[in-house]
């Protein structure tokens, strides 16, 4: 039975329970790629009202490049705790302000720059599947998801080894606060976020006093201001880590529930890399995007109002039948693969993908000929922010046990 539009609220927290609600998007594509999301009583409260709903792939891959008319600058989220997240560095931005902080990075994550990463980034996960390997049954989450892109992204900051647990843990923490059904309350969060910032102003005398070759050191010293470096600290370290560990973590999910795609990769390892996009495709780890109108316009035929917000659901774009043959089946040899969990071209396409990219295929890489079987232990556990988080649901922690190969 197609689900009731006339009944949707999609800021239900029932409706995100059993992860992504993939039927719901799918009528949404077929009656509705562009649909006006009423404001309910949930939307009022958490959102401001109502917004439009982005479900199609073509019609979302439209607003995300189409910057001058589908603004950024009131922040990624519909649920804007305060005035923080406009004028947030990069995803709270539009140019000519985005291209000008955009210009600050840009260096650190060009392909070639990624590329000459390889040996870093191979070191961290031999010694990240070692330390499972030896410990047999583990946290798949914690102790191999997270800790590659975790001390990657702090490598390429520059924070020291010594803090990163200690502060990765708050970042974890801040993130979790947004789940409705986490302990972590809204006074608590912004305390830990308060933690975030000071350490941040700390880092940054030490890199002033003491410069590295680190990204760290080179904002510290380009004159932003200190608002602008709360921002960039925690956009770089929560965005280069939270959703490479979420896309491990549920593409071994999706290998272990189709182990013939398994078995594909551990005969062909030399297909990782195309896999890595599927990977990618499936998991989608950022949910939505929002954005404001700023002047009268169309998308997918549908008129739209200055000042209308419009959302933009990622997941749902990478399973659109227009564009993806079978896109409900898991095919690590899919290509061509015009997914849009990067964001789909235009100048907000995320700025580490070739890092989240590369990540990804050298854990797989590791992970395929070293462990012979993956058992899970027991059920998995979701994180179900809903719409106050753009992050999509997530896995909390995946018990698994590791045979050696």
């Amino acid at each position: 039975m197609s689900p009731d539009l006339d009944g949707v609220d999609l800021l239900s927290d029932e409706l995100w329970q059993r992860g992504f609600p993939h039927e719901l998007f799918t009528e949404l594509r077929r009656t509705a790629p562009v649909w006006w999301h009423p404001p309910t009583p949930e939307a009022e409260r958490l959102a401001g009202g109502g917004f439009w709903v982005v479900s199609g792939h073509p019609e979302v891959q439209a607003a995300n490049r189409n910057v001058e008319v589908f603004s950024s600058a009131d922040g990624p989220s519909l649920a804007a705790r305060d005035d923080r997240q406009s004028g947030t560095p990069l995803v709270g931005q539009d140019p000519p302000e985005h291209t000008r902080f955009r210009k600050l990075l840009n260096r650190g994550f060009t392909p070639r720059m990624i590329g000459m990463l390889e040996e870093q980034i191979a070191g961290w996960a031999r010694r990240v599947v070692d330390a499972a390997l030896d410990k047999g049954e583990v946290d798949f989450v914690a102790e191999v998801a997270y800790p590659l892109p975790m001390h990657m992204i702090a490598d390429i900051v520059g924070i020291p080894a010594e803090d990163r647990l200690a502060l990765f843990d708050k970042l974890m923490l801040v993130l979790a606060g947004f789940d409705p059904a986490s302990e972590v309350s809204n006074a608590e969060r912004n305390a830990l976020e308060a933690e975030v910032f000071h350490y941040a102003h700390a880092l940054g005398e030490q890199k002033r006093s003491t410069p590295e070759d680190d990204v760290w050191t080179k904002l510290t010293s380009s004159g932003l201001s200190e608002f602008e470096l709360d921002m960039f600290f925690m956009v770089l370290t929560l965005a280069g880590s939270e959703t490479t560990r979420n896309t491990i973590a549920a593409g071994l999910l999706a290998l272990i529930d189709n182990p013939d795609q398994l078995d594909l990769l551990r005969r062909e390892p030399g297909r990782i890399p195309t896999a890595v996009d599927e990977l990618v495709r499936w998991t989608s780890p950022v949910g939505y995007f929002r954005r404001t109108v700023t002047s009268d316009t169309e998308l997918g035929g549908v008129a739209i109002a200055a000042g209308d917000r419009i959302t933009m659901w990622y997941p749902s774009a990478n399973r659109d039948e227009r564009v993806f043959d079978e896109p409900f089946r898991f095919d690590v040899t899919r290509t061509p693969n015009p997914h849009v969990a990067f964001g789909g071209g235009g100048p907000h396409y995320c700025l580490g993908a070739n890092l989240a990219k590369r990540e990804i295929r050298v854990m797989f890489e590791q992970l395929l000929p070293r462990v012979a079987e993956f058992e899970l232990l027991g059920q998995p556990t979701l994180s179900t922010p809903g719409i106050a988080n753009p992050i999509s649901v997530s896995h909390n922690t995946v018990p698994l046990r590791l045979t050696p190969a």
